[in-house]
């Protein structure tokens, strides 16, 4: 029987992540891959819990070009990713696999509201469950919510699944060929380096409650299989 090293897991895809290499909206052949990966996953008995960021359908960035207002711009990226969500939904339950969306926002006509107890009741009934919507406030990336949820949740680890890097390098690998890939670091170093693994709001979060990250490629199918099983892929960011 194959052990495994966690048994709550957060696994964090940016909306990127589901657009493939089109850049933009979602990609079937991807999030079929992504369902897989994660029904893998569950059928070794893990507890899975997903955060969907939306910047495939919109960011925050384009509204400000725009000169809208930064809230209101925050709001439309949080209901992007209530849509990422129900079609991550609809992907694993054609897969067999018994999934909730829980959103920020109340919409009771797609999704269920966000409830702590019930969101670890749904997993202990190893449902997975995707937590949509950030955190219901403007100014909060979904890196934020994959912490704040994490830390609610009490998941072992933050997965968090990259399109095109298969880890935390100290440049722009695309960009700087000789940039060198880190194997572990600590919150400290992302913050006083300025690695920009995740946003400072939430690395500090991970930090004060010594939840682990682990940065990952999710391009090769069977990854999240890989690290939930303790492969050393990506890079480790510990908690204190």
């Amino acid at each position: 029987m194959t052990t495994t090293q966690y048994k709550r897991i957060i696994l964090k895809l940016s909306g990127e992540a589901l657009s493939g290499n089109q850049g933009f909206g979602i990609e079937p052949s991807v999030i079929n891959s992504v369902a897989q990966q994660v029904k893998e996953v569950a059928e070794l008995g893990v507890e899975v819990a997903v955060v969907v960021g939306g910047g495939n359908i919109w960011r925050g960035k384009g509204g400000a070009e725009m000169g809208m207002d930064r809230a209101t711009a925050d709001y439309m990226g949080m209901l992007a990713t209530v849509m990422n969500s129900l079609a991550l939904q609809d992907s694993l339950e054609s897969y067999g696999i018994p999934t909730r969306v829980q959103t920020s926002i109340e919409m009771r006509q797609v999704a269920e509201p966000y409830i702590r107890r019930k969101a670890i009741r749904h997993l202990e009934k190893k449902r997975v469950v995707i937590f949509a919507g950030g955190t219901g406030n403007p100014y909060f990336s979904t890196d934020t919510t994959a912490a704040l949820r994490a830390a609610e949740i009490e998941a072992d680890v933050i997965l968090m699944a990259k399109n095109n890097v298969d880890g935390v390098y100290n440049d722009d690998p695309k960009v700087n060929k000789d940039a060198v890939k880190y194997d572990e670091l600590s919150y400290l170093d992302v913050l006083n380096e300025g690695l920009g693994v995740m946003d400072s709001t939430a690395s500090t979060l991970c930090m004060d409650n010594d939840i682990p990250l682990i940065v990952f490629s999710i391009t090769e199918n069977g990854n999240i299989k890989k690290v939930v099983e303790g492969n050393n892929i990506g890079t480790i960011v510990r908690g204190k």
